[in-house]
């Protein structure tokens, strides 16, 4: 996979390109359909498509209080851009310089001058420039002047848009199930697995605990939620159940985090190993239970619900 990280990463003889471009973040189905079309323009003319999106999100650079969590990290959505379809990813770095690009400046500094672009297919609603000024009318007018054709494509979904916003809306209300409709997957997030408090191991429930940073990618609502753990390094797959939140039964002032229990295994040492955690279906909110014996006793009936439910779309 090709992450450029600006356009002096480029490689001179990339020849001539299809690209999309916008923030991908989720990678959505919206921006799948985006993606599809350019797909189908760079297969009939022989072009290497090109993913365009940009690191920070331009609102975390232009109005930081308003910017939104993001659903990925940059190397998550260049994985998901990819299997998407495009070839390769750049990563435009956004900052105050970048922000004060006219449209025009983008379309020579990045389309022309360092992606020979032959194709641009965006979102219906892309805008783009310094004050977004620019728009997909835009890049028809510079297209005919540069060599290349542009298309805008509706991020249609039924009655609804697909969008990261409505994802995010979604995520904070648990609604894991809605979320997946939009991505066309379940939703996911990433970490490296750190030794807890080892109060679920104690419990006859080993987990593998991942912290949370709201401030990089999002989480669904604190709950509990059937779902899968995938290792990165080997990618072997389990069913789990799994908590979100910071656990109220006990106390103390703990951090929020994905505590993810592999349904029936108790013998996996997953501690330092990055791992995917996804989630199929809120199984039930988050309470502080009257004692440890009603909290494994909910457990386990959370436990057969999510092998019940997730046998059922294996």
């Amino acid at each position: 996979m090709h992450i450029w990280r600006s356009t002096d990463e480029v490689p001179g003889d990339l020849g001539r390109s299809a690209v999309v471009i916008g923030n991908f973040d989720g990678v959505h189905l919206g921006h799948r359909h985006v993606l599809a079309r350019a797909r189908e323009l760079a297969d009939e003319q022989g072009l290497t498509l090109v993913a365009v999106t940009f690191d920070p999100h331009p609102m975390a650079v232009l109005r930081p209080e308003h910017a939104p969590t993001m659903l990925t990290t940059l190397e998550h959505r260049a994985e998901l851009l990819v299997a998407a379809g495009a070839d390769a990813v750049l990563a435009v770095p956004f900052d105050r310089e970048v922000a004060d690009w006219s449209p025009e400046e983008f379309i020579v500094r990045v389309l022309v001058d360092a992606l020979h672009a032959a194709v641009v297919v965006v979102g219906a609603n892309f805008r783009f420039g310094n004050k977004a000024a620019g728009d997909v009318a835009t890049l028809h007018e510079s297209g005919a002047t540069h060599d290349f054709v542009a298309e805008g494509i509706a991020l249609d979904g039924g009655p609804q848009v697909w969008s990261s916003t409505y994802v995010r809306t979604c995520l904070a209300a648990g609604d894991v199930a809605g979320a997946a409709e939009a991505l066309g997957a379940p939703y996911a997030v990433r970490g490296v697995v750190v030794r807890g408090d080892q109060r679920g191991r104690e419990l006859g429930f080993p987990t593998a605990n991942v912290p949370t940073n709201e401030k990089v990618t999002a989480a669904p609502a604190d709950g509990v939620y059937a779902g899968w753990l995938r290792r990165l390094d080997t990618g072997e797959t389990f069913p789990a159940a799994i908590s979100v939140g910071t656990n109220p039964t006990f106390d103390g002032v703990r951090e929020r985090r994905v505590e993810s229990y592999v349904l029936d295994r108790t013998d996996l040492e997953l501690y330092g190993v990055e791992v995917e955690v996804s989630f199929v279906e809120r199984l039930r909110g988050m309470v502080a239970f009257e004692s440890v014996e009603k909290l494994v006793e909910q457990m386990d009936d959370d436990v057969d619900r999510a092998r019940e439910l997730l046998g059922a779309v294996a």
